[in-house]
């Protein structure tokens, strides 16, 4: 009921959009010939009306080109590798040059898509080919596809790395760190000859007892049977997923925005006087930030719970319980696969020290292949996205897989 409600809702409000988008060209046309003060406000307030709301569809990587560190544009490659009803593993690469070590970043399934990491594929493209995990909408993905859980992801995990071959070189950003971790022992307690070469753990949640932040309080503050009879809803009969039982996108990120409306609204009223005091390209940053924040993506409900249940309530990596098609999963027998583990000082999501606890679990690596970096000054984003991950991050991750092949 709630999803058709917000379908309702949201069609109603696409509407609305699109009356403003076209008032706004209106607006502009005339802006151009007079730049009167009423004017410049009515297209400022129409183009914020444009970019204010959700949109349930992909926006596109655009990544063309990179610039070399001598200023040279390099033509970017996109390739469609593999694909599953739920995932498209795609390549972005350096024209006619395939001599660079192979990266797979594993995006996050947590409400938004894979288009987030769009600027950190871009800064991993400057020493790597990058393959990304970019995750389908379940809700338009057909239910006779079978259902996604957490098993599944950690199965795609594993068979992108074999699809790319030895020498892989894992990076998993946020949530999952987890099954990032899960398909590495797995495969090094099979002995399997593609196991990851390298894996990164960027501010995931391996440990959520440690120091919880508000987001670990509030999933541990709550019973499973209250997530399914709260939070799931059935995707309406518009979509292709009609029937599917998802944790939708539109409840998570009111949720996150709930909790910094102050920091949000104080964006909104940045991005209309920027405009109108014609500071156009932070008025342009502040755009292109929401119009990806506000491209949101559902949870196949099977996932979402599973995910809650066993890190978030019982802690099943962290206390040794976890287990994968029934089998025990044991960090422990990582013995090849260097390890990085990235942290952000200021993460209000992913405590520090909740990724720092795979360095424990991964007792059969040697000191030396192991590695520990906590960013000084950022928030969860920051650690992958933004200056400080381009410039003092990035470095870090770079000569860790450098260092590993």
């Amino acid at each position: 009921m709630i999803y058709n409600a917000y379908q309702t809702y949201a069609d109603l409000a696409n509407s609305v959009r699109v009356m403003a988008s076209g008032s706004n060209l209106f607006l502009g046309s005339l802006y151009g010939f007079n730049r009167t003060e009423p004017f410049r406000h009515m297209a400022a307030f129409q183009e914020l009306l444009t970019f204010t709301g959700f949109t349930h569809s992909r926006p596109e990587y655009e990544i063309y080109e990179i610039c070399s560190e001598t200023g040279q544009k390099i033509p970017i490659v996109d390739d469609i590798i593999s694909e599953t009803p739920f995932c498209t593993l795609r390549r972005f690469s350096k024209k006619n040059n395939k001599s660079e070590p192979d990266v797979l970043l594993v995006a996050p399934m947590s409400g938004h898509f894979a288009t987030l990491l769009r600027g950190t594929i871009q800064t991993l493209l400057r020493d790597h080919n990058v393959y990304i995990t970019d995750w389908r909408n379940p809700r338009d993905v057909p239910l006779e596809r079978g259902l996604f859980c957490f098993d599944c992801f950690v199965e795609h995990i594993i068979k992108f790395i074999k699809t790319i071959g030895s020498q892989t070189h894992v990076v998993a950003v946020c949530q999952p760190a987890v099954q990032s971790l899960v398909a590495a022992a797995i495969m090094a307690e099979e002995d399997d000859p593609d196991q990851p070469a390298s894996l990164t753990l960027m501010a995931g949640p391996i440990d959520t007892r440690i120091e919880p932040s508000a987001v670990n309080k509030f999933a541990a503050s709550k019973s499973l049977e209250w997530f399914k009879h709260n939070m799931l809803a059935r995707v309406p009969g518009t979509s292709l997923g009609v029937g599917r039982v998802v944790y939708p996108g539109f409840i998570q990120l009111s949720a996150f925005m709930s909790m910094n409306m102050e920091r949000h609204s104080k964006a909104f009223s940045d991005f209309y006087h920027k405009r109108i005091s014609n500071d156009h390209e932070k008025a342009d940053q502040i755009k292109e930030f929401y119009k990806e924040y506000f491209a949101i993506m559902d949870l196949d409900a099977c996932f979402y719970l599973e995910t809650i249940e066993k890190v978030f309530h019982n802690h099943e990596l962290a206390l040794g319980q976890l287990k994968y098609k029934g089998r025990p999963v044991r960090p422990s027998a990582i013995k090849k696969t260097f390890l990085l583990t990235v942290e952000g000082e200021r993460d209000d999501i992913c405590s520090v020290g909740q990724t720092l606890a795979a360095q424990d679990l991964c007792s059969g690596l040697r000191p030396y292949r192991k590695k520990h970096y906590m960013q000084p000054g950022v928030g969860h984003y920051g650690v992958f996205n933004g200056k400080r991950w381009d410039s003092q991050v990035y470095p870090v991750v770079r000569e860790h897989i450098y260092a590993s092949v």
